[in-house]
């Protein structure tokens, strides 16, 4: 565990400079898949302190033909037994909302908030990731183990192709638990827990893909045809009425129809539709049995449809995010713990991830116990979003310190 002083020491991170990295970044546009330029940003920040940056490059060329780059860095321990952390944090945002009154990517602060897309999720636990990293760098504390820091593109796209990669590269291997600071308590299950909090777990999802075939007829005797919108429809109803798994950290899992396509002939009964639904898992929830109890809603229906179900197409067959949960008295967790009482003052409360993201990949296909600390905001993903500044600087001071007491210290 690491000292008091040397505590006081690392948590002496700049606000004001912390906040001004913040904005510049908010300020450079990067929606999923145009990342290149905050890439850049972010490489060049971390070199100009010679914090020895890499670029590891991101291909997927069969679904989306993205192409792009994360960002690497890594403070090297003494103690090859130590453990090795990962910070990670992505530098998307979801694409640029139409409805602000602004610009949304001012970076305008006002009344302790800072705006812009992508404020809160996550460019301002982005910020706090950095300027830990760099405070742990320039700390003479000297570390027992290693700590990585991983700036991900396309957390917010289709597949999370940055972490995938990370993962499928075998980056993660030598890992032994990652901090990831995506915004906490307005994303978590509980709705009365505020930072500073510390998420311990996700659910996970399935994304539903599914075919429904019919029978065309002239639409004046719809009695001729099998209408396949109508099934879908039906097809629709029966998963929102499934019985879903619960657990006593996750709550519930959940489910959602979210597109519904097909019919486009005047007068013609629709032959074909589309159907997308969302699952939100829990543990012990598995893609047999989540498409086993798809199949005998539908089967109990009675209607003349073929239906055929499947799963989202990705590109690979590993990419699926797998709920998980992180035990409370895990070394992460009690380090981060200890931080959060020196920084703030308070024990955290604990919670746990409504939805998912690049967290699952790690907490689940990775295999690595994952918690979640990040600075709270509103209107994520929406017109008007910010994030709470002094929230910023206050992630970046736990992190640096939770880092520090996890890998330990000569």
């Amino acid at each position: 565990m690491t000292e008091p002083a040397e505590s006081a020491e690392l948590a002496r991170i700049d606000p004001d400079e912390t906040i001004s990295l913040l904005q510049e970044m908010v300020q450079i546009p990067s929606p999923y898949f145009e990342e290149h330029e905050l890439s850049e940003f972010v490489y060049d920040w971390l070199d100009s302190r010679d914090l020895d940056p890499e670029y590891h490059h991101v291909s997927e060329p069969k679904i989306t033909e993205y192409e792009g780059d994360n960002v690497l860095a890594r403070l090297e321990g003494s103690d090859p037994d130590a453990p090795t952390l990962l910070l990670n944090a992505h530098m998307d945002t979801v694409l640029l909302v139409e409805d602000w009154e602004e610009d949304p990517c001012s970076g305008r602060i006002e009344d302790g908030k800072l705006y812009g897309q992508g404020a809160c999720d996550m460019k301002g636990g982005l910020a706090a990731v950095m300027v830990a990293f760099e405070a742990l760098a320039e700390s003479d504390v000297d570390l027992a183990g290693d700590i990585v820091l991983s700036a991900v593109v396309d957390e917010e796209g289709p597949y999370g192709l940055g972490t995938d990669r990370l993962i499928r590269d075998g980056y993660t291997d030598d890992y032994d638990a990652a901090i990831v600071t995506e915004p906490g308590p307005i994303l978590a299950q509980e709705e009365d827990i505020d930072n500073p909090a510390l998420l311990l777990g996700a659910r996970g999802r399935f994304l539903y893909d599914i075919e429904v075939k019919g029978h065309a007829a002239h639409g004046s005797q719809p009695h001729k045809g099998t209408n396949a919108v109508v099934d879908a429809g039906k097809v629709a109803d029966a998963l929102s009425n499934l019985d879903v798994g619960s657990h006593p950290k996750l709550g519930d899992g959940s489910v959602c129809p979210l597109l519904l396509e097909g019919g486009s002939q005047t007068l013609s009964v629709p032959e074909r539709a589309q159907l997308m639904v969302d699952r939100h898992v829990v543990l012990g929830e598995t893609e047999e049995i989540v498409r086993e109890q798809a199949e005998e809603a539908v089967a109990a229906l009675d209607i003349e449809s073929e239906v055929e179900i499947g799963f989202r197409e990705s590109p690979d067959p590993g990419i699926k995010y797998g709920p998980y949960v992180t035990p409370e008295d895990h070394d992460l967790v009690t380090s981060l713990v200890g931080a959060t009482e020196s920084v703030a003052g308070v024990e955290p409360e604990f919670g746990y991830f409504a939805s998912v993201g690049d967290f699952n990949y790690l907490g689940d296909r990775a295999d690595l116990p994952t918690v979640i600390v990040g600075p709270d905001g509103e209107n994520i993903h929406g017109a008007g979003e910010f994030v709470y500044t002094d929230e910023v600087v206050e992630t970046a001071r736990i992190v640096a310190e939770g880092a520090m007491r996890f890998v330990g210290s000569e």
